[in-house]
């Protein structure tokens, strides 16, 4: 977490010459964050490498959530060759800090987080690419590349590609919205007086069901979601919309194919990148995934990982591995 060479030479440019940097953030990625100060202001300095990493999505999205009036950082500066992005400062009070520090929040907090995903439905996507059944394969496979071998398990490959074929076509839709794709307790910030939702991560949105993130909130892979929560915020949201029993199948297949993944990921994360504290959560997602299987639109689904992923390998890759 050593700010980029560079870093004070574009604050300069920026109108910040002289500010302090200090370690903010890392992701799973390549981005790094870093909280400029000077005397009372402050802003988040984003360092997104090239070629690793590519700010202009993410600045598209940005510009896109501010005009149709939600909370995303103000972009106060730009070096787009160096991967170099000055942007507001939300402060540090995320939902899931204020959920563990206050309990009784819990579900107001969430309520205002399925409101916002209401709202952000209304407005069609723009510029965005299709979340189609091609993106969605390709994101399910890391289970077979990735979290498979590493528990040592030979699989069906092409049973596996066979089965979602069966069930992807309840997550996709004619009336897309814009999909923020990480739209989590980590993501979301409490900002200004108000406390309103600021949006964060938000650079990988792709044109898709509005279900997607709604699983990203309540089946969330970094805190236990209670199920009687999710019921009540998955009530919410029908509420809302009008939306019935093909929403929640989507939902449900959108779900396993999120879990799936995510496990493939946070094997990759550990096994290629040396970030092993992601196979911790791993036996959360299975929890999650587990429940989304037990639905009856998932039947294929759930009978590849019956065949092929025994209970007992069913947990931490990096324990499993061991």
């Amino acid at each position: 977490m050593t700010p980029p060479a560079d870093a004070p030479a574009f604050l300069a440019t920026c109108g910040w010459e002289g500010a302090a940097i200090a370690p903010l953030a890392g992701d799973a990625s390549f981005r790094r964050y870093f909280r400029v100060t000077d005397g009372t202001r402050s802003a988040v300095l984003m360092d997104a490498p090239p070629p690793h990493e590519d700010p202009r999505p993410f600045l598209s999205v940005a510009r896109w959530l501010t005009a149709k009036g939600f909370a995303a950082p103000a972009i106060l500066g730009l070096d787009e060759a160096r991967g170099l992005v000055l942007l507001e400062d939300f402060g540090d009070a995320r939902m899931r800090e204020a959920i563990e520090a206050d309990p009784d929040a819990t579900i107001p907090l969430y309520a205002a987080a399925v409101d916002l995903l209401v709202a952000l439905r209304a407005h069609a996507p723009e510029g965005l690419a299709p979340y189609d059944a091609a993106v969605l394969h390709r994101e399910v496979d890391l289970f077979t590349q990735w979290y498979a071998p590493a528990v040592g398990r030979q699989v069906d490959t092409a049973g596996y590609r066979a089965a979602w074929d069966a069930v992807f076509a309840h997550g996709l839709t004619d009336k897309p919205v814009s999909v923020l794709r990480d739209y989590h307790v980590e993501n979301l910030m409490l900002v200004g007086p108000q406390r309103s939702l600021g949006l964060l991560d938000f650079q990988d949105a792709l044109a898709g069901h509005a279900a997607y993130d709604l699983v990203s909130l309540l089946q969330d892979a970094r805190r236990d979601v209670e199920p009687s929560i999710e019921a009540a915020m998955l009530a919410r949201y029908l509420a809302a919309t009008g939306e019935g029993d093909g929403f929640l199948n989507a939902y449900h297949v959108l779900g396993a194919q999120r879990n799936a993944k995510i496990l493939g990921i946070f094997t990759r994360l550990w096994q290629r990148d040396g970030k092993a504290r992601y196979t911790a959560l791993c036996p959360r997602v299975w929890a999650y995934l587990e429940r989304d299987l037990s639905q009856p639109v998932l039947a294929p689904v759930a009978a590849w990982f019956a065949d092929n992923i025994p209970p007992e390998l069913r947990g931490d890759p990096g324990v499993l591995a061991a």
